[in-house]
């Protein structure tokens, strides 16, 4: 019987086991010839490349040289190690409120040095005031239906923040310019959150740009929010789950998205001067 699977995790194990398969073709072996060079049952080929049965790290070794693709095999056990994990649920993550999402968080950015995110909706954690914080994680514990910790989950949120003031840490923000015209709560809420990346943007560590509404889409199209925790981990927040990316070649496709968009995005006086507009506006 198949392994039981939740949609994406099948998808992520699905494209691991074709993979496997293509490597295979490409090096003009049967499956039989495979297992023999593995010193497998001869069964063992098929049912991996079925989906039957989950390659361990050892067989994804095996199997890559014994089709001569050695090359292939870090980046082919990163990806089989995640196909459970790499998904998960909000429900699942949220079920015990909000607080613990937020100390997770606050864990990785501790040990995290250089840190990248691209922002397509919404401030990023590390740099919303606690009125934003409140309106935005309320909302979302409304709409998640998630037992009500809103207090504790805002203090989190903050102290996680320290990061930009401590240690040897390194922030490079791109934020697409509709975030700074999103009004998450009211109008004194939202200025407070505009003036706050005024002055969060000169500290030492921290690099925010801005990418202009009307400038071309030539580089890079509008993606979805992401962040990148140096070089070994990206993370993605859709609406119904958290995504979690430690394939190299996943990671270095983010890492070129990221270098394509901050090339479009204006830094200094320029950003200023957007994140002023926005802000002359709510008035």
């Amino acid at each position: 019987m198949p392994i039981p699977q939740s949609s994406s995790a099948a998808q992520a194990r699905t494209a691991v086991a074709e993979r496997l398969k293509e490597l295979r073709k490409d090096a003009g072996l049967h499956g039989h010839e495979l297992a023999a060079r593995c010193g497998w049952h001869k069964s063992k080929v098929s049912r991996v490349e079925n989906g039957v049965t989950a390659p361990s790290d050892q067989d994804i070794r095996a199997w890559c040289t014994a089709c001569g693709t050695d090359d292939q095999a870090a980046d082919l056990i990163a990806r089989s190690r995640t196909a459970e994990a790499a998904y998960v649920e909000w429900k699942r993550i949220q079920r015990g409120g909000l607080l613990p999402m937020q100390e997770a968080s606050r864990k990785l950015n501790d040990r995290t040095r250089r840190r990248r995110a691209y922002a397509s909706f919404l401030v990023p954690g590390l740099f919303q005031t606690p009125a934003y914080a409140t309106a935005l994680l309320r909302t979302v514990g409304k709409f998640h239906d998630i037992p009500d910790d809103l207090e504790a989950a805002v203090e989190s949120r903050m102290k996680r923040a320290r990061v930009l003031y401590e240690g040897d840490h390194r922030f490079t923000m791109l934020l697409e310019e509709s975030v700074l015209r999103y009004q998450i709560g009211d109008a004194e809420c939202m200025a407070g959150q505009l003036g706050h990346l005024l002055s969060v943007m000169s500290l030492p560590a921290v690099s925010l740009g801005i990418i202009p509404s009307g400038r071309p889409r030539t580089g890079m199209w509008t993606l979805e929010s992401f962040n990148l925790y140096d070089d070994r981990q990206v993370l993605v927040e859709l609406l119904s789950a958290k995504i979690t990316v430690t394939a190299p070649s996943e990671i270095a496709l983010y890492l070129k998205a990221f270098t394509e968009l901050h090339k479009m995005a204006v830094y200094g006086a320029e950003a200023r001067a957007l994140i002023t507009n926005a802000l002359k506006a709510l008035s």
